[in-house]
């Protein structure tokens, strides 16, 4: 078929795509989403910290903690917003009096914050609807089904939360590969290979997984050497299923061949029986798969609040260090294990599970300095952490090579911002926030605090999996002690985890002291037990402030994510942009993806 029919072809294949809403109706949704910050992102900015010390309740607050907590109850009981007072209307402004810019009205905030969530703005594609798209487009192309493996049961290898991740993502993935005509998938911040290994047994799709942490990508290679014992297992299970029909038992369970592990029990990864591995080697191949883990309490005070986070931002994360400042030996090394890496895959190239790579991703990353063997390919990214999702996007539309990307973002609070005068230097346009022209332009900027509160998981709130309220109170608290009594209460040292290891909130002050290196012997211990006292009858007032914080939390996220989605729809060669919702939000809260397809012939004309 002659090369300028087949661009034809993709072009109208690409046009048959279901449209997805225009930049002018984004640009609508992001002014509709401003607004409402503009009058509550205040809220979000507080610091939990200063509650006390700023009064920070008389400062927004016309109303009593009572009332906030009663409503906000009754809205997540009855899955809607109460209605909000309709004598207030007139002079207020989503709940605020148009005054005094305080809030006088819980039903008519909480209604507007439903209206200007991402379930309320109405803009999401569902994941089945997008999968929907796909297929149907590959049928129209005449383009054969992409090739599955032995169905794995990623239960049996993953926690809940990641095995329901990497199987919602890994299809949408491999359909859109499918739809691009591609086999290569490059997994940005691929961390332990959940993800990157699952696309390969399953989906036959060669995967790149680049990571930041050597830690990170000495561990999935690890992971992958010991998963190549399978993989030509599940291809010939796969190849028998297909010829003789579904086999109810593999070739070692028929035959009596598989071996016991160090426990007497039958150590199999996964359900399928095609092998097993002995408790050591599951450790070092899955990593800990217990969903109810402990995770370590934040060391910074101001992050207290984020013990009520997701458990993918909770999740320990390696800084991302430029190779600009990487010492000559450290680049050297990662160079030299990529080499190494690149050519066992070369040469054991029919048992590749997928490939990890050592290296800090932006949009000037040289793709093909890190991987020789680069075709067009997929670009995906299961919940990268702060400024990489933006980079990933930015990779995307700067590399012709990538055809579609996937991407889940996480960790808004570490996101750089290009306008926030209070917020770390960054080179200009090449910060996290704002992505798009259109919110650059506006100069727009959210804060660390609102973005630390857009990280916030309102459906386990709304479910009782509340904050932990005990430990913000005491550090509150501790601030007050620090400004009444000790001239360095601003210092930039932190307190810490000390409250996991205070048996009293004496024993927490005291212990707090010490870490600042202030002089505890100023303060008996009634003197410190008299401040819990006195500010123990106003804990109901954070506890209700909170609360609204979390209402807030997933407009706030909205910005961010309309602003990624407007980014993709500001290029011209982009056939198809969209938010879907991947995941259940209660199993994972970061649970949207920005994903965007190139148009064929633009793409190759680059």
């Amino acid at each position: 078929m002659p090369h300028s029919f087949t661009r034809f072809l993709f072009k109208v294949l690409f046009n048959m795509f279901p449209s997805s809403y225009s930049l002018t109706e984004i640009h609508h949704r992001i002014d509709e989403v401003k607004r409402f910050l503009s009058v509550t992102l205040s809220i979000a900015n507080a610091h939990t910290v200063e509650f006390y010390t700023q009064d920070v309740w008389q400062r927004f607050m016309a109303v009593s903690p009572e009332e906030v907590l009663v409503a906000v109850s009754s809205c997540s009981d009855q899955q809607g917003a109460p209605e909000h007072r309709g004598t207030e209307q007139s002079r207020t402004t989503f709940g605020f009096c148009n005054d005094t810019n305080r809030l006088v009205d819980i039903g008519e905030l909480l209604q507007a914050a439903q209206a200007h969530s991402l379930p309320g703005l109405g803009i999401c594609m569902s994941r089945d609807e997008l999968l929907q798209a796909l297929r149907e487009n590959r049928s129209e192309s005449g383009a054969p089904p992409a090739e599955i493996g032995a169905e794995l049961q990623t239960d049996e290898f993953m926690n809940l939360k990641k095995s329901h991740e990497v199987l919602s993502m890994s299809e949408v993935v491999a359909c859109l590969a499918q739809r691009c005509g591609v086999k290569q998938v490059i997994d940005v911040g691929s961390g332990k290979g959940y993800l990157s290994s699952f696309l390969s047994l399953q989906y036959g799709l060669q995967v790149y997984g680049i990571d930041s942490s050597s830690t990170n990508t000495h561990g999935a290679h690890e992971r992958n050497r010991k998963l190549k014992k399978f993989s030509r297992a599940y291809q010939k299970r796969s190849k028998a299923g297909r010829a003789q029909g579904e086999a109810s038992h593999s070739p070692q369970e028929e035959s009596g061949e598989v071996k016991p592990g160090p426990n007497g029990d039958d150590d199999v990864l996964f359900s399928d029986g095609a092998g097993t591995v002995s408790q050591e080697e599951e450790e070092v191949l899955i990593g800990s798969s217990d969903v109810n883990a402990t995770v370590e309490r934040p060391s910074e005070p101001e992050e207290l609040f984020l013990n009520a986070l997701s458990v993918d931002v909770l999740q320990p994360t390696s800084p991302r260090v430029p190779a600009s400042q990487l010492s000559a030996e450290e680049r050297e090394r990662r160079k030299r294990e990529n080499l190494e890496r690149k050519a066992q895959n070369r040469t054991a190239s029919a048992s590749i599970v997928f490939s990890p790579l050592t290296s800090y991703v932006t949009a000037e990353t040289e793709l093909r300095e890190l991987i020789g063997e680069l075709e067009d390919a997929v670009m995906v990214g299961l919940h990268t952490c702060g400024d990489l999702a933006p980079s990933t996007l930015r990779m995307f539309v700067a590399k012709a090579e990538l055809a579609a990307v996937c991407s889940v973002g996480c960790c808004y609070h570490l996101l750089s911002e290009e306008f926030d005068p209070a917020g770390q230097e960054c080179l200009r346009g090449m910060c996290g926030f704002p992505l798009s022209q259109y919110l650059r332009d506006q100069s727009w900027f959210c804060g660390r605090n609102a973005r630390m509160s857009a990280c916030l998981a309102l459906e386990r709130v709304s479910l009782g999996q509340g904050i932990q309220m005990e430990s913000l109170f005491y550090r509150a608290v501790l601030h007050v002690i620090l400004r009444d009594h000790y001239s360095s209460f601003k210092s930039e040292k932190r307190v810490g985890n000390v409250y996991s290891k205070a048996k009293s909130f004496v024993d927490y002050v005291r212990r707090a002291l010490r870490r600042l290196e202030l002089d505890e012997l100023k303060l008996s211990d009634s003197d410190i037990q008299s401040y819990h006292d006195t500010y123990r009858p106003r804990m109901g007032e954070m506890h209700a402030f909170n609360l609204l914080k979390v209402t807030l939390a997933p407009c706030i996220e909205g910005l961010l994510l309309l602003d990624r989605l407007c980014y993709l729809k500001e290029q011209e060669d982009l056939s198809f942009s969209a938010l879907v919702q991947l995941f259940d939000p209660l199993l994972s809260p970061r649970c949207y993806a920005v994903v965007g397809l190139k148009s064929y012939g633009d793409r190759n004309s680059r």
